[in-house]
């Protein structure tokens, strides 16, 4: 049987936070190389291991430029002006290992989808597994939704509310 664990954290500029770059999150969690014009950085992760999928989940009428990695989270960094905006919420969750790789991206993709997706925000989705027993799903959340036009929305708290929501996403 599977131990259940999840983590939720926010990708935020603030020095205070482990991870302070929406486009160095992502390029570590995907193990690609993506340069942050923000900052000018180019993160390259290309060597890690353990990543047995990735894919970026947008609502039905995103546009295509979305599911491009690079430009998505380069965007977000754009978008957020603040010199300690929060750019990005991930949620880190552990998979079972009884189920095959192919159950398991299932599994994330209805979770992603009903609790996220369907809520108008976009979705990079890398699950690894090193072979060690722990599979795990790394989700890293726009902080925005977006509007059938593809234009960012005002930051929404609601979804995000872990006293009101967080059993919901917990447990969905």
């Amino acid at each position: 049987m599977a131990i259940y664990h999840s983590h939720v954290k926010i990708i935020g500029r603030s020095p205070n936070r482990s991870s302070r770059s929406a486009v160095a999150s992502s390029a570590y969690r995907a193990g690609e190389k993506i340069r942050n014009e923000y900052d000018g950085v180019e993160h390259d992760y290309t060597r890690k291991q353990g990543i047995v999928h990735k894919e970026i989940m947008t609502p039905e009428d995103a546009p295509e430029w979305m599911k491009d990695r690079g430009k998505l989270w380069n965007e977000v960094e754009k978008i957020e002006k603040r010199k300690d905006s929060q750019l990005a919420r991930e949620v880190e969750v552990g998979l079972p290992r009884e189920l095959t790789l192919e159950e398991n991206i299932e599994l994330v993709r209805d979770y992603v989808k009903e609790c996220y997706v369907d809520k108008g925000m976009v979705a990079d989705v890398c699950i690894h597994d090193k072979g060690d027993g722990n599979p795990h799903a790394h989700i890293l959340l726009t902080m925005r939704a977006m509007d059938e036009t593809g234009k960012w929305l005002p930051k929404s708290r609601k979804v995000y509310d872990l006293d009101e929501n967080g059993e919901r996403i917990r447990l969905a």
